[in-house]
């Protein structure tokens, strides 16, 4: 199994081709306004000038008399001539900038449209790599439960060998798997009789019983179950951020055996959770990529601010995934958990927040 929640970043989509190309054709039709409008203008410009050569060639007929009076016909005629041109020249002005504006409006919400769906997809990518990594930690506990020495200390609680023997064990594990900061073996009162990090976490001989995660483990009906706790500071292992991941251990090792302990293992959340959401590739340094428990606490940041303290609104409307444009003009996009093999999720969101 995999020990880290590193990962190589979300690969960049079909919708960073869509955005690239809406981007050169909102360019283009730019350009496109850009010059009909200086052209036109020219040519407005020039039937000015026309218009005042006309005045000019009747002002000098009318003085000739009845000698200027063919020429002043012809004035005339180029006098209504520049007219025309000037009309058709305002028209294809008025129609080309209606024209142009309507297209790059077009574009733009074609733009938003594929930034907000790739944004989508990576709010997606990283609340996946998170469920898959969480999903491993279900299968750990559930694996290390039947560790013939956790099977042995917690049917012996009062056997210093039995005791030393699985911390060691527990020592060992942690050195292989760095993504956890302590495993603990309780009793059935909540009492920690092991630890793999004495030397470091003053947690034997505490009483966890009031922690929620220690309750549900309580009450699990096999040994093929788990129990995920929400992520929270833990004042026993130096108030660090940790998901805490609980299965029971039974009598003999058997998945229906008796209740007689369990074994809680924390995962070093802060850590790993930041890894996800720095990894994920986005387009500027002001768009924030967040994962949200349940009740929207934010639990993890890209700009490392609010953890845990911070709830964000999230404008669901009954979907489990989508973007939309908030009031401050922010994009933001959002993705539910889809969960992972037997790991259900928790209910937690991916979100990215592009400033406006």
């Amino acid at each position: 199994m995999n020990q880290s929640a590193h990962s190589a970043p979300p690969a960049a989509g079909e919708n960073d081709g869509v955005a690239d190309i809406s981007a050169l054709i909102a360019r283009l039709t730019g350009e496109v306004n850009e010059i009909a409008c200086e052209k036109t203008k020219a040519i407005q410009h020039i039937t000015n000038q026309m218009k005042m050569l006309a005045l000019n060639a009747l002002i000098e007929s009318s003085r000739a008399g009845a000698q200027g009076a063919g020429f002043a016909v012809v004035a005339q005629e180029v006098r209504n001539v520049g007219q025309q041109v000037e009309a058709i020249a305002r028209d294809l002005e008025s129609q080309l900038t209606a024209r142009t504006g309507s297209l790059m409006s077009s574009i733009e919400k074609m733009t938003d449209r594929a930034r907000g769906e790739r944004m989508v997809d990576l709010a997606l990518n990283a609340i996946e790599l998170i469920d898959r990594n969480l999903y491993e930690r279900t299968c750990d506990v559930r694996w290390w439960a039947t560790d013939s020495a956790v099977v042995d200390a917690a049917a012996q609680p009062d056997d210093a060998a039995a005791i030393a023997h699985v911390s060691e064990r527990l020592a060992v594990i942690l050195g292989a798997y760095t993504v956890y900061l302590d495993l603990w073996l309780c009793d059935m009162q909540g009492n920690v009789i092991a630890s793999g990090r004495g030397d470091r976490y003053a947690a034997r001989g505490q009483n966890i019983a009031a922690t929620s995660w220690f309750r549900d483990a309580r009450n699990l009906r096999s040994g093929d179950e788990y129990v995920a706790g929400d992520v929270e500071r833990q004042p026993l292992l130096g108030n660090a951020q940790v998901a805490t991941y609980c299965a029971s251990v039974r009598e003999g090792g058997k998945a229906n055996g008796r209740a007689i302990s369990v074994l809680a293992i924390h995962f070093d959340w802060e850590a790993q959770a930041r890894a996800i959401v720095e990894g994920v590739r986005v387009d500027d340094d002001s768009t924030r990529v967040l994962l949200v428990d349940s009740n929207l606490r934010v639990i993890a940041s890209s700009d490392g601010q609010g953890l845990l303290s911070e709830r964000i609104s999230l404008a669901l409307n009954g979907r489990n995934n989508g973007f939309y444009q908030d009031r401050s003009g922010s994009l933001v996009a959002f993705h539910a958990t889809p969960g992972y093999e037997t790991y259900r999720g928790l209910g937690w969101y991916g979100v990215i927040i592009r400033g406006s």
